[in-house]
């Protein structure tokens, strides 16, 4: 019997299944704006002149097994090693229920920022649980709903001191025990803004009247566990701030940064049943004493009550300060890794209090008799006392054992020529500890069950955290599922509607592309895993790379920056390294119009320029002739102009050129 050969593509992934429309939808909403066509469309909403030529040849499109199969074989090119490298980023469990009801849903993926309340009642209060448990854990008064990773929400903590503080010093003390990511982004917020950064001993090096803050790691970078009551004390009496970079599983045992004096708090929540992904993204946290909320970047969830009376959750202190200071601001951050704060704080709800400090407690016995075993084999452990990590000297042997620790299946951390840092955590387990003593030449088994703990007595923990009934909820993964459900119905996402808002928040991803997130290969790699584990991820930031060239017509493309804020001060400090490269560190004036999102005077303050608005006419187009007269004015001070293209009110702005 003879049939009628069908044009229907039925895995055809780009156009039948991620962007939406069908044919005939499409054809109905042209009739409605009178269009004949998507290409007219088109030409009718584009000037030509700004067009490109030539549409993008990078091949035929890629059916949704294809991108699977394809993602695949690069995913294959990693090599997962158990990765005990530590430096902020260690394995950790993530619980089935939370990587499927959380992680893996789109109800909670694909939701729009929180702005209005009365469909984000879910998250606001998986986030109000966020700042709660990191209140609890830091010992501080205020939290907020979270930050981008702990590097920036350090750095950050540098600006809050310069603004808050009594002290009129220009420099900032840096303990040398800070992870040295940390340690890197500090230096490169501090320079352009003239801020001078003292890196030193706390105990030895820090002059509190020299400083206007200080920030300091705890457990260090090398394992430290330090009591920072004292140094903390004298930067008061000097009228400068302190901050302490602080792990939060460590601080279920050792007394919080609060309980020390300190001013302000921040971190990183990774371990908290998010993987390290290569390096993220992971939710950082900052908390501060409670007269220091309104000077803290991010947002704050709060509770309030409806109009009926009933208790809500809204955002109820949002500093945004760059909306309302723009180019005197301190921050340009206006956002949150709001998933993966979620992921923390249901990984406090599944444990509570007595879960948290079990698996503390579980990694420090582990480390123990990890140094005891390095200690019988003739190695010098430091330090004495540690939550985590341990520094092991290993003179010339360095290279050896590295090598050695890579064929059991492990990474080690090399630092300087002569030491190597060791890490352990949630996933550690025997076998692991018996492949670190054969790369330092043992052949012992992990039969120790003593449990003997190496953390200071006076830095023990004492005080009661996460007390809040939600902490201590019954954990079944039936409750968890239910709770977690009953959070999603109370928001809405790109799973149960269409969402018409612009701006910068991620939209709907395909769920094929979504998948791979969760595979080992991408999900357990360290970021600082040697280079040859990590071929996949090269290829795909390689590829990535081309491809964004080729849309915006430059040559080289960062992937660093883990927001658009953080886009836009990455663009503006290599701007301001060009003019310096050139004898030109003079020009220091950025043209920015007055309808430009906050963040771009606020970058631009944050880069060491300084800011000149331009006018724009009544339909928010530039105003061309006041841009020229700016222009003009600034001569050989001009440094860059920043422009929102298309404009904030979504027109492609034909004199742009």
């Amino acid at each position: 019997m003879a049939f009628q050969e069908s044009d229907y593509h039925p895995y055809d992934f780009a156009n039948r299944r991620h962007i939406g429309p069908s044919p005939a939808e499409i054809a109905e909403m042209l009739a409605v704006v009178g269009a004949p066509s998507l290409d007219a469309l088109i030409d009718a909403t584009l000037p030509a002149d700004i067009r490109q030529a030539a549409p993008l040849d990078w091949g035929p499109g890629l059916s949704e097994q294809g991108v699977l199969h394809r993602l695949r074989e690069v995913a294959a090119q990693n090599r997962v090693l158990t990765s005990l490298i530590g430096q902020g980023y260690y394995g950790t469990v993530t619980p089935p229920v939370i990587q499927r009801n959380i992680f893996e849903n789109p109800a909670w993926y694909t939701a729009y920022t929180p702005y209005q309340p009365e469909i984000s009642q879910g998250r606001l209060e998986a986030l109000l649980n966020f700042q709660t448990m990191i209140c609890d854990l830091t010992g501080l008064d205020v939290a907020n709903a979270s930050l981008l990773d702990e590097a920036t929400a350090a750095a950050e903590a540098m600006a809050l001191a310069q603004r808050a503080a009594t002290s009129k010093a220009g420099a900032f003390f840096v303990d040398r025990d800070c992870h040295p990511q940390t340690i890197a982004v500090i230096e490169t917020r501090a320079a352009p803004l003239g801020w001078r950064v003292i890196v030193g001993d706390p105990f030895a090096d820090l002059d509190p009247g020299a400083v206007f803050g200080a920030i300091f790691q705890y457990p260090g970078t090398s394992g430290h566990c330090r009591d920072f009551a004292g140094p903390i004390a004298a930067l008061h009496g000097a009228g400068a701030l302190a901050c302490v970079a602080a792990d939060p599983l460590a601080l279920s045992i050792l007394e919080p940064p609060g309980e020390m004096g300190a001013d302000i708090a921040v971190g990183s929540t990774q371990r908290f049943g998010v993987p390290v992904g290569y390096g993220g993204p992971h939710a950082a946290y900052m908390a501060v004493r409670d007269p220091l909320k309104r000077a803290m970047p991010g947002r704050i969830v709060g509770v309030s009550i409806d109009a009926r009376g009933n208790r809500a959750y809204r955002l109820s202190l949002q500093t945004r300060e760059q909306h309302i200071r723009r180019e005197k601001a301190t921050s340009n951050v206006c956002t949150a890794q709001a998933l993966l704060a979620v992921m923390a704080s249901m990984y406090a709800v599944f444990h509570g209090p007595e879960g948290l400090r079990a698996i503390a407690q579980r990694i420090h016995r582990k480390t123990v008799r990890l140094a005891k075993g390095l200690e019988s084999l003739g190695f010098a452990v430091e330090p004495e006392a540690f939550f985590d990590t341990i520094t092991v000297e290993v003179g010339a042997l360095q290279g050896v054992i590295l090598k050695a620790a890579v064929a059991e299946g492990v990474n080690l951390r090399r630092i300087g020529a002569t030491k190597i840092g060791i890490s352990l955590d949630e996933r550690s387990r025997r076998e692991h500890t018996q492949a670190v003593w054969r790369a330092f030449g043992g052949d012992m088994r992990d039969r120790d069950l003593d449990h003997e703990y190496r953390l200071p007595e006076t830095l023990i923990r004492r005080s009661p955290y996460l007390t809040h009934p939600i902490f201590h909820m019954n954990r079944a993964e039936a409750e968890m599922t239910r709770y977690m459900r009953r959070l999603a119905d109370r928001d809405l996402a790109l799973d149960r509607a269409m969402i018409p808002l612009g701006s910068c928040t991620m939209k709907l991803n395909a769920t094929a592309e979504m998948m791979a997130v969760s595979w080992p290969e991408f999900a357990d790699i360290h970021p600082f895993a040697p280079a040859d584990q990590a071929a996949g991820y090269a290829e795909l930031i390689a590829d990535l790379g081309d491809k964004l060239c080729a849309i915006t017509g430059y040559d080289a493309i960062s992937m660093q920056p883990n927001s658009g804020a953080q886009g836009e001060y990455a663009g503006l400090l290599t701007i301001r390294a060009w003019h310096a490269a050139r004898g030109e560190g003079r020009r220091d004036i950025c043209l920015i119009p007055t309808s430009a999102h906050g963040t771009n005077p606020a970058s631009a303050q944050m880069a060491g320029m300084k800011v000149v608005v331009v006018a724009v006419a009544a339909n928010g187009d530039i105003d061309v002739a006041d841009f020229r007269a700016k222009a003009e004015a600034a001569g050989d001070r001009l440094a860059a102009c920043m422009i929102t293209y298309p404009s904030t009110h979504g027109v492609f702005e034909t004199n742009v050129r």
